[in-house]
């Protein structure tokens, strides 16, 4: 699991401290606090680190104060050169428990160094400004570091944090659905979604007519007698219909552009972000699928071909092969979207 640690800032008014560390609790692993700070826990759940010996992990600011009892402690160490990433795999050689590594100039390198050579032999943390930061710091080298360090301005921060970390470790609940028809609607614009990853058997994204039903599409991984797959691409449908994006939030079809992040989803809900290399939009003839789950009637349009792949629990069927009583996994919710975020309580009708 990846660690968010929150930093407070010890200059901040207290109220705002306060305000970020009830926000924290139940979503950050640990408070960095000052001394003077430690009593704003009171008896909220969560860990703190400190140079106070009071605290639950003792916080190193400098290598002179290691000592033997590495277990419970956290070192704090800029690394700007090759002698600084030499010194933090030499301190997780000697075992302390939690290195917390600023990159001020090259932010992607010394990761990747610094999560090679110290896998598995301590918890490396990254201090990170942003969001966007703490993405490229949790995908370096594919593996990510294992946790990242963030100062919010506001309790805002630490929620959007908290919720792009819950999609890499929560998978997204599918239910089965049962096709009740199928119907070829004649031509339509349809988009075609190009990555910059390679999809596997079983992975594609979630798209759908309505926002409350959405279909697992299966990317183009296949082999067949008349075209090479290509398991970068997801033939997604027409311009009109949602997607699910990283966040839990959707996107129109027509929207979506080279570099936006686009959500890859396998049949377990297991989600990764990945990004968009080219979006295509042809006419192509189209065909018309509804579908009943959790007691509703639910529509995809998807172009009319061999190519084109709904998953079920097992495997995968194409279109063309698809008939009344097959299975499909479906992502269902209640509430409507604005803008593409969910808003629980509102009651929108989409048909």
């Amino acid at each position: 699991m990846k660690q968010l640690w929150l930093r407070i800032e010890p200059n901040s008014h207290p109220t705002q401290k306060a305000e970020l560390l009830r926000t924290a609790e139940g979503r950050c692993a640990v408070a960095i606090l000052s001394p003077e700070d430690l009593s704003l826990i009171g008896g909220l759940k969560l860990r703190t680190a400190s140079t106070d010996v009071r605290s639950e992990i003792k916080l190193l600011t400098h290598v002179g104060q290691l000592d033997s009892e590495l277990s419970n402690s956290a070192l704090e160490v800029v690394v700007k050169d090759r002698s600084d990433e030499q010194r933090v795999v030499e301190l997780a050689d000697l075992g302390i428990q939690y290195l917390i590594v600023s990159c001020p100039n090259w932010k992607v390198i010394p990761l990747e160094n610094l999560i090679a050579r110290t896998r598995n032999k301590t918890t490396l943390l990254a201090e990170v400004s942003s969001l966007e930061e703490a993405k490229v710091a949790l995908h370096t080298l594919e593996l990510g570091v294992d946790g990242v360090v963030i100062t919010p301005n506001s309790p805002g921060d630490i929620e959007e944090m908290d919720q792009f970390l819950n999609q890499l470790h929560e998978p997204i609940a599918l239910a089965k659905g049962n096709v009740v028809s199928i119907k070829p609607i004649g031509l339509g614009s349809r988009v075609c979604i190009d990555t910059c990853e390679l999809m596997n058997p079983g992975e594609g994204m979630l798209v759908g007519s309505v926002s409350a039903g959405l279909f697992l599409l299966e990317a183009e991984v296949h082999s067949n007698p008349h075209v090479e797959p290509r398991p970068f691409r997801v033939n997604a449908g027409p311009v009109s219909s949602y997607v699910l994006t990283p966040g839990y939030k959707t996107r129109y079809l027509s929207e979506l552009k080279a570099g936006d992040e686009i959500l890859i989803v396998n049949s377990s809900g297991q989600a990764r972000a990945g990004h968009i290399g080219r979006v295509k939009i042809e006419r192509r003839p189209m065909v018309l699928i509804e579908t009943e789950a959790d007691g509703r009637l639910l529509s995809l349009i998807v172009q009319n071909a061999e190519t084109v792949r709904l998953i079920s629990d097992g495997a995968s069927k194409s279109v063309s092969e698809l008939k009344s009583g097959d299975e499909v996994l479906v992502r269902v919710e209640e509430g409507g979207r604005h803008f593409g975020t969910l808003v629980n309580d509102e009651s929108v009708i989409e048909r």
